[in-house]
């Protein structure tokens, strides 16, 4: 059957699968200033002129620090299983350092049990990419102090939390941490340095390792750990050019091998070395490191949008242009200056992202080989689109309902395929700050009107809610 095509039956799957929606914490928590919290790196970036759509930060978002009760009730009406969200480092441990500020562990602990009163499992993701201010003063995650500092904040958060929630992740797409924070400076804290970016990286991936060892020290056995990669599907332009594999090989090493090699068997690419040499010699890597990094997984987290198309290319420092990843005069892919980036082509989301589900199919089937018995979860999967209220106030979306059916149906065919994909998280739960875009693009299943911060559902989130409940994929209905 084609993804594109509607099934000819009913498609359903195994009953135990979660329904999830996704949401991080400076996209919709506000109160940025409320229970002694301290700035990111994002509200640092946010509110430095030039860096987001229209100035546009995360001071209010959507109020969910205020308005969690309605959220999750709305959660619940709609049918959910599962909702994953991520912590404010900066709410929990102001300065990245010392203990614990208490009301800020409160604002989680009334949030986690309100999800439990409502039969939504929680699942916790402990970076979300905001990293307290006073930590990137310090050098942020080029340096090795962050790293330390992560594994005792985990245990923190492990600590005050561990007895209600079973589903940790440690890192939400360290790529984006590393590569447009400190590479291309499209992400906080905007730094455009390929070796800072490299080194990055590593202390990411040991930020890892310390912080699942930091949860599994203070938590009970039956929990689990994870992380989040947004794993690239890298496709040549030209499949039987050697150059063209050549650069695929490059792209993914430094999209995938950088954080999938050291996690899940302990080593980094050669081919990773050989093609930064000129920039880094990695002696930062020091003995231990790898070890320590490669702790035993209890899941895999996969975020994914649109696959990459890219081809070998004269060297052009000024790096890539159609990568998908935002507009810089600098590149987030250090030691590539020699790849080409296309878009793919078809139709495409507000994001400019092709719409393509047979990538998500072929991202789990590689972790299902890569990772043999790792149990996976989607994480992340959804779509943008210029959503509207129509005159009575309703706001039907029908492209994204098309684009769940689809990517949804990729994982079912997974599932079939022998992957163990144990459930979906929608991205997102509703309309939020959308980084260095603002509020201009929607990746809500729920509508949020920003003057007003009223929520409605989408007619997508009614759509997704039905699939929910009774674990089977609605009719898209013809337009």
């Amino acid at each position: 059957m084609s993804e594109s095509a509607q099934p000819a039956t009913p498609v359903t799957f195994p009953p135990a699968f979660l329904w999830g929606a996704a949401t991080s914490a400076y996209q919709i928590e506000g109160a940025v200033r409320e229970g002694g919290r301290t700035p990111s790196i994002w509200d640092t970036f946010s509110h430095t002129p030039g860096k987001t759509a229209g100035g546009e930060h995360g001071d209010i978002a959507v109020d969910h620090y205020h308005r969690y009760r309605e959220d999750v009730a709305l959660m619940a009406e709609l049918g959910l299983s599962a909702y994953r969200f991520s912590v404010s480092w900066s709410r929990v441990q102001p300065t990245g350092r010392g203990p614990a500020v208490q009301v800020g562990l409160d604002f989680y602990r009334r949030l986690v049990d309100e999800l439990l009163e409502h039969g939504i499992k929680p699942a916790v993701t402990l970076y979300h990419w905001d990293l307290p201010q006073e930590l990137e003063d310090a050098g942020g995650w080029p340096e090795r102090d962050t790293a330390l500092r992560f594994g005792e904040y985990a245990q923190i958060v492990g600590e005050a939390l561990g007895d209600r929630v079973e589903q940790w992740i440690t890192l939400n797409e360290p790529w984006c941490s590393a590569f447009l924070g400190y590479g291309s400076g499209v992400h906080a804290p905007g730094r455009t340095d390929p070796e800072a970016s490299l080194r990055a990286a590593h202390h990411l991936n040991l930020a890892h390792g310390l912080g699942t060892s930091a949860l599994r020290s203070v938590m009970p056995a039956r929990n689990s750990v994870a992380l989040s990669l947004n794993s690239s599907v890298v496709r040549p332009l030209s499949p039987q050019d050697p150059a063209d594999l050549a650069a695929v090989r490059k792209i993914d090493d430094l999209a995938n091998g950088v954080f999938h090699g050291p996690i899940l068997h302990g080593t980094y690419p050669d081919s990773l070395f050989a093609a930064t040499e000129l920039i880094t010699d990695w002696s930062y890597v020091l003995d231990g490191d790898l070890p320590a990094i490669n702790q035993p997984l209890d899941a895999l987290g996969l975020n994914y949008y649109t696959p990459a198309l890219v081809s070998s290319a004269e060297a052009d420092p000024s790096g890539p242009r159609a990568d998908g990843h935002g507009a810089s005069d600098h590149s987030p892919w250090p030691g590539a200056d020699d790849v080409a980036f296309h878009q793919t082509p078809g139709e495409r989301t507000e994001m400019g992202w092709t719409i393509d589900p047979t990538g998500l199919h072929e991202l789990i089937m590689r972790y299902t080989r890569e990772a043999p018995g790792l149990p996976l979860y989607i994480t992340e999967n959804g779509a943008a689109y210029d959503d509207k209220p129509d005159p009575d106030g309703r706001v039907h979306d029908p492209e994204r309902i098309a684009y769940l059916q689809k990517h949804l149906a990729a994982v079912r065919r997974s599932i079939t395929d022998g992957a163990d994909v144990r459930g979906y998280y929608l991205w997102s739960l509703m309309d939020n700050f959308e980084w260095a875009y603002g509020y201009e693009k929607r990746f809500g299943a729920v509508y949020v009107d920003y003057a007003t911060l009223a929520r409605t559902p989408k007619s997508s989130a009614l759509w997704y809610g039905e699939a929910a409940r009774t674990g089977t994929l609605p009719p898209v209905e013809a337009e």
